[in-house]
């Protein structure tokens, strides 16, 4: 590694299974990239709800991981492992990892490294990857939406669900999401949202088929499990797709399969983390060349809410629970000036 690359770094770890208070900055080794492998030193990362479930200690990282939470980051490469090709020392990426994000330096494999997109800063471009790769793979290749149809985003005012919002309308889909505020609908609109719910004041089956004239939806992006995906299903319209990517009221549903098999629906959904790294890589491709334009020409925009000092990441993790953001929260590091 370069001369300048300290050889310890701070970093988060998680003290025990609990609350944010579990979150507390330590000294760790600078990681050492391996074969096909970057080392980056961080500008920022971002933090994302399943940061929150390895905290809580409901979602373990895979076997071989680093117990460092973060899936995402944004920084300039620093050392290269053997058999890297595409990047060199000094190229600014963004990358979606395993772990290791809350850190002044994490290892990538190379092929989930992205470039920064033109016009946008290292700390919206380090709430990029795990979004615009989520968002891809489930509402994309496994939703199929397509220009024309409706989708249905739950938790629009999420990270998430800003990102789906914007990818949805700019394949000319028409986009309806549920939201816990008017704040939240008022900035889901400002998106692109043709109808935002709130879900506290309003059904949002009944809106949903009062806007589309009973028809309904054909793709539901639901992050939200439970009940909700019984109503999910009533609002799909024939040969209708469900894709689920979190289940934040519970795993386990009642499906009426008459319902599934009569109107021809797809019951899907997927996880990220655990995928092979060259399968995140072929996914890193799909977002390069279909995602990417899409933010440097303004219409894929990152909501950053708030950033907060790495060694405040409890804070940050205490806000993340409250569900007051809109978009991203992110933690700058140490490298942040660039």
């Amino acid at each position: 590694m370069a001369d300048s690359v300290p050889a310890t770094m701070t970093a988060i770890e998680i003290a025990a299974p609990g609350g944010p208070e579990a979150l507390r900055p330590v000294q760790r080794p600078v990681p050492i990239p391996g074969s096909g492998e970057v080392l980056i030193a961080a500008f920022a990362a971002g933090v994302n709800r399943p940061d929150v479930l390895q905290r809580l200690g409901r979602y373990d990282p895979p076997a071989g991981t680093t117990d460092i939470p973060g899936l995402e980051l944004a920084g300039r490469i620093v050392a290269v492992g053997p058999d890297v090709s595409d990047w060199a020392v000094g190229d600014r990426v963004c990358a979606l990892v395993t772990g290791g994000g809350y850190a002044e330096y994490c290892v990538a494999p190379a092929v989930q490294c992205l470039p920064i997109p033109a016009g946008v800063t290292p700390i919206e471009a380090a709430g990029l990857p795990e979004t615009s790769f989520t968002v891809w793979t489930n509402l994309i290749e496994r939703g199929g939406l397509k220009t024309g149809e409706s989708v249905l985003i739950h938790g629009g005012a999420s990270g998430i669900g800003t990102t789906a919002i914007q990818i949805a309308k700019a394949r000319g889909a028409t986009v309806f999401c549920t939201v816990g505020s008017d704040a939240k609908a008022v900035a889901c609109r400002d998106l692109g949202a043709t109808l935002a719910i709130n879900y506290r004041t309003q059904d949002f089956v009944e809106a949903i088929r009062a806007a589309t004239d009973g028809r309904g939806i054909d793709v539901v992006l639901d992050m939200v499990g439970g009940d909700y995906v019984a109503k999910n299903l009533k609002l799909l319209a024939e040969d209708g797709r469900h894709v689920s990517i979190a289940f934040l009221e519970g795993a386990r549903v009642t499906l009426d399969l008459f319902s599934v098999m009569r109107k021809r629906l797809t019951v899907t959904g997927s996880t990220l983390r655990a995928r092979a790294v060259a399968e995140k890589g072929r996914l890193a491709r799909a977002v390069q060349a279909q995602a990417w334009p899409l933010v440097e020409t303004g219409q894929l925009k990152v909501l950053v809410h708030k950033t907060f000092p790495l060694a405040q990441a409890a804070e940050a993790h205490a806000l993340m629970e409250s569900s007051a953001h809109i978009g991203k929260i992110i933690l700058t590091c140490h490298a942040a000036e660039g």
